[in-house]
């Protein structure tokens, strides 16, 4: 799918976030970037390091709270080249880990390029979702320049658990088996 291209700004919390995390500190600059649903982006050195995450969510919810927002993911990456490990917690929408945030996996791949991490139009392997037993595969790809970015492009393999669609006023849903 082409994503629509997000808004970014610098995250004004790092501390609080990096504290809930756990973690020291980021690579890049802890970053929101904004496609229709809010992401916060920590880059760490190692994929053990995000594997091993054991983040206080209940500090991560009262921090997405206290700033207002009406969704917040906040993903914590690390990789190189073309291969990423990607964690993504949003507690306080009551998903404490999702498996495969399509949603974010465009923006991560922004951020990456704008720091330098890859290449414009190379497309990474995003591996999420193992440690909760959901294991997936997203890919995205960044076209554009540093002065121009022209489109944003995500595609993945997921097991589905659940869906909906919006059928005029009423909201459908279903849970897998």
């Amino acid at each position: 799918m082409e994503q629509p291209l997000p808004t970014s700004e610098p995250y004004r919390h790092a501390d609080q976030l990096l504290s809930a995390l756990r973690v020291d500190a980021s690579l890049l600059p802890i970053t929101t970037y904004d496609n229709g649903i809010p992401h916060v982006y920590v880059v760490l050195d190692h994929p053990g390091d995000v594997a091993s995450l054991q983040p206080d969510l209940g500090a991560l919810a009262t921090l997405a709270r206290e700033i207002g927002a009406r969704i917040i993911g906040f993903n914590v990456s690390a990789g190189q080249g073309s291969a990423w490990k990607t964690r993504m917690f949003a507690p306080a929408d009551g998903v404490p880990e999702d498996a495969a945030t399509g949603s974010a996996a465009g923006p991560l791949a922004l951020h990456l390029t704008r720091h330098g991490l890859i290449p414009w139009g190379e497309e990474i392997r995003i591996e999420q979702g193992a440690e909760i037993g959901r294991p997936s595969t997203l890919f995205a790809r960044v076209s554009g320049n540093d002065e121009r970015i022209e489109k944003i492009e995500v595609s993945g393999f997921a097991v589905p658990v659940g869906g909906g669609w919006f059928d005029g006023d009423l909201l459908r849903s279903f849970v897998a088996e």
